[in-house]
């Protein structure tokens, strides 16, 4: 059959009609669908948001006070340790460096001390942190031992977490900022401090180049809403653009702990404060694993030295996580370790075989919640 001419440009058009018609409905799904991703991922480009420890331990250190030396050797049990069969395994994920007073009558919180650390103590805090064989340089040497010992990877990046001193409200004496005189009855004086900090920080921590370890955020010292319930959102808002997470470990009905996520926090802590006296009956902890629960938020295992066989106060570790097992806790919450000292260290170390037993108990618990992943 013969076409005319008027007909071939008939068809010819028809067709580029049809096909530009299905581009641009073919455009218009894929736009959508990456609105939808938009949506559903909020935070896909921001590094380290998200990405939580499991199972972070509190690592207290930075005050003259402090008579315990985080060097490789010291973070041995907390690093990893061997199964029933001979097995290394890796424990803790999550290192939390953090102090609450300098030990010379300056606090990096609230009440501690009468007076409030300043800026040479918060860079002393900071510098103390990234000291050759101390602290986060010990804990990546230990890491770098077990590899070779082990001739294996560390399974992922151990994620480490800073403390943030809290600007002491009224105070007047916190040192400068480009020549200018900090008043921290001033909101923004306030905030400029603690970015001053985080930069800081942020820094140091570039600058050591820790093969193994990834800090993931920083941490509110002060365990109450009360005098930063308009200063940590702000916070939270700068730690955020620079793709970190907040964290928080309020105490037991502390104010402000249910409006964490208000506050700007991407995790809380939630403290039982069980393990401290003995007549706190066990109900404490029941209570708050369903305060958390109902909340959103996380959970703090708590023990200090006592819990070795010789003070007798053992039980008290194993209420924690006999409560928080039957609470699913130990399944799909995360947990942070407060340990007095070292008290993880000394249950490893002791010469009282229930001491190792309870040690090895807390280990494997951890282990296993790592394998779960």
């Amino acid at each position: 059959m013969v076409l005319k001419k008027t007909q071939v440009v008939f068809w010819l058009f028809t067709a580029q009609f049809l096909y530009a018609s299905c581009s641009l409905k073919d455009k218009s799904i894929r736009q959508d669908e990456a609105a939808r991703q938009e949506v559903t991922s909020p935070e896909q480009n921001i590094s380290q948001r998200g990405n939580h420890p499991k199972d972070m331990v509190l690592i207290y250190d930075g005050g003259a006070h402090r008579n315990i030396q985080w060097n490789a050797e010291h973070f041995v049990p907390y690093v990893s340790c061997k199964d029933e069969n001979g097995t290394e395994q890796w424990l803790f994920d999550g290192f939390l460096f953090l102090e609450f007073k300098d030990g010379k009558g300056r606090c990096f919180a609230s009440y501690y001390e009468k007076q409030g650390a300043r800026k040479v103590e918060w860079e002393a805090l900071v510098n103390n942190y990234f000291r050759e064989g101390n602290a986060m340089d010990a804990l990546e040497a230990r890491i770098e031992q077990v590899i070779t010992e082990t001739q294996k990877a560390i399974p992922s990046k151990r994620k480490v977490v800073m403390c943030l001193p809290e600007p002491i409200p009224n105070q007047k004496d916190w040192g400068t900022l480009e020549g200018d005189s900090v008043d921290f009855s001033i909101q923004s004086d306030r905030l400029a401090a603690c970015k001053w900090y985080i930069d800081y920080a942020e820094k140091c921590f570039q600058e050591a180049s820790l093969n193994n370890l990834e800090l993931t955020g920083f941490y509110w010292i002060a365990e109450e809403a009360t005098n930063s319930r308009d200063l940590a959102k702000d916070v939270s808002n700068y730690i955020h653009e620079k793709g970190y997470n907040f964290y928080w470990i309020p105490y037991f009905r502390s104010d402000g702990h249910a409006e964490w996520e208000k506050l700007g926090f991407d995790r809380a802590y939630y403290q039982p404060n069980y393990f401290f006296k003995d007549d706190i009956p066990v109900s404490q902890i029941e209570e708050t694993c369903q305060t958390a629960i109902d909340n959103g938020m996380s959970l703090e295992m708590e023990f200090d030295e006592r819990a070795l066989a010789k003070t007798g106060w053992g039980y008290r570790l194993e209420d924690y996580i006999r409560v928080f097992g039957n609470f699913g806790a130990l399944d799909s919450m995360s947990i942070a370790y407060y340990q007095g000292g070292d008290a993880f260290y000394r249950l490893y170390h002791s010469e009282n075989k229930e001491d190792n037993k309870l040690y090895h108990k807390l280990a494997n618990i951890i282990a296993k919640r790592k394998n779960s992943n």
